[in-house]
């Protein structure tokens, strides 16, 4: 038996590319739901990085070094 999902990866096959791209644009607007939960982890592991490095226990890496290893790529 097809799941749901592979009856709709078929049906997507027929679509044109625009209709996918809305689609796609629908499925990633859905799943963009904001979370309270991960919000306050991340909030608390930014406060702890921030004050990590006013502390000097985390290295910094200068934003020109950043860019040049980029650039390299």
């Amino acid at each position: 038996m097809d799941t749901a999902a592979e009856r709709l990866a078929s049906e997507i096959q027929a679509l044109t590319d625009v209709e996918k791209l809305r689609l796609v644009d629908a499925i990633l607007t859905d799943l963009d739901r904001p979370d309270p939960e991960l919000d306050r982890i991340w909030a608390g592991e930014a406060r702890k990085r921030w004050d990590a490095y006013k502390a000097g226990r985390i290295p910094s890496v200068p934003y020109e070094d950043v860019m040049a290893k980029y650039r390299r790529l």
